[in-house]
């Protein structure tokens, strides 16, 4: 991800400077948590986080069996890669929807401009993948045109959707859409809601209104990971008035600098969901937390270039290449098909970060 690019890049500069010492001692460790800690404070992780973190991994980096054992350096990239783990999450987070509830539904909040809108159709386009039956809910009546553009990502997505009016009551938007949900046997009921340029206590009370109306399975906090820290307080704020489930993150793939996704799970307690990797309506991932460490620390990410291929390159296309190849059949009209499929997966350098040792 190119947001964690610039602490990767220290990260792995600190690790090698350790990989080149026999025998670590309490200085060379000190020296190295020291290097992590700025990385992380220049990172824009929130401070407590990291002094917790850091005081962590030196705990276990000083023991013994760490600095005794035959390869001591490995020892503390695979401490610091289990702690940077814990941090982001421990283990994916999937959404969590009752069975015996028809429609579940998932309510979209966060302030104006974190790009609730467009995760909202990009998460009911992933539940259809996921062999839902989505239902897109418009109820933010305030902002200009917010109703038309969900419902223009809908007919886009050829998706089913509430059609709101500005002059409606967002409650009732909300319960009348619920209904209308479950006679078009919708399985989700994706609901976006308002939001503002700052906290108030209008917007909450809104929130909580809706909250009690339609009583929601998931509630999904929208944050811009560009703005950094402030993302971090601000669901800190959502999450003591609402309760929220989940953080989605949006402008995963921009230059910010990745502390909102390093902090939010350790001030909230609500985890990491799902990340927007770009303008495109499929370009959502689900947030893994040991991948994306493994990512941050050089490592790659085979998993994720493999799931990349599966959903770009359909297996008969690709049995088929094979069998030219064996046959030695293979030519430059097949190879420009292979070039498109890898277009499909994204730039080469995205790709080439996924491999380890490529990175």
């Amino acid at each position: 991800m190119a947001v964690f690019s610039s602490l990767s890049d220290r990260l792995q500069d600190t690790f090698d400077k350790l990989r080149g010492k026999g025998r670590l001692t309490e200085e060379d460790i000190n020296l190295a948590m020291r290097e992590i800690r700025m990385a992380l404070l220049e990172a824009d992780v929130n401070f407590r986080v990291v002094k917790q973190f850091v005081g962590r991994c030196k705990e276990k980096c000083m023991a013994s069996e760490v600095l005794d054992s035959l390869t001591p350096s490995q020892n503390v990239v695979r401490i610091v890669l289990d702690e940077l783990t814990q941090l982001l999450g421990s283990t994916e987070s999937k959404l969590v929807l009752a069975q015996n509830r028809t429609p579940n539904v998932i309510m979209m909040v966060g302030l104006q401009g974190s790009g609730k809108t467009p995760s909202a159709a990009k998460i009911a386009n992933y539940l259809r993948r996921n062999k839902m039956r989505p239902y897109l809910v418009p109820a933010d009546v305030y902002r200009p045109a917010a109703i038309d553009q969900l419902v223009v990502l809908a007919k886009e997505l050829g998706m089913p959707y509430y059609p709101s009016t500005v002059d409606m009551n967002p409650v009732d938007i909300a319960r009348k859409a619920f209904e209308q949900a479950k006679a078009e046997q919708a399985t989700v009921m994706i609901l976006d809601t308002a939001g503002r340029l700052h906290v108030d206590e209008v917007l909450m009370q809104e929130l909580s209104d809706l909250k009690a109306a339609v009583h929601p399975q998931e509630i999904l906090f929208v944050a811009d990971a560009m703005t950094g820290q402030d993302a971090v307080n601000v669901a800190q704020t959502f999450n003591e008035k609402l309760g929220i489930t989940g953080v989605v993150l949006t402008k995963m793939d921009g230059d910010a600098r990745g502390g909102a996704a390093l902090s939010i799970k350790a001030v909230t307690g609500a985890p990491v969901k799902f990340v927007g990797m770009g303008e495109k309506l499929s370009e959502l991932e689900v947030f893994h937390p040991d991948r994306i460490a493994g990512r941050i620390l050089g490592m790659g990410d085979i998993l994720t270039l493999a799931e990349k291929a599966r959903d770009a390159i359909k297996q008969e296309e690709a049995e088929e290449f094979a069998k030219k190849l064996k046959k030695a059949t293979f030519d430059l009209e097949d190879f420009r098909k292979q070039m498109r499929n890898v277009k499909k997966l994204g730039s080469l350098e995205s790709i080439l970060k996924l491999i380890p040792g490529l990175g």
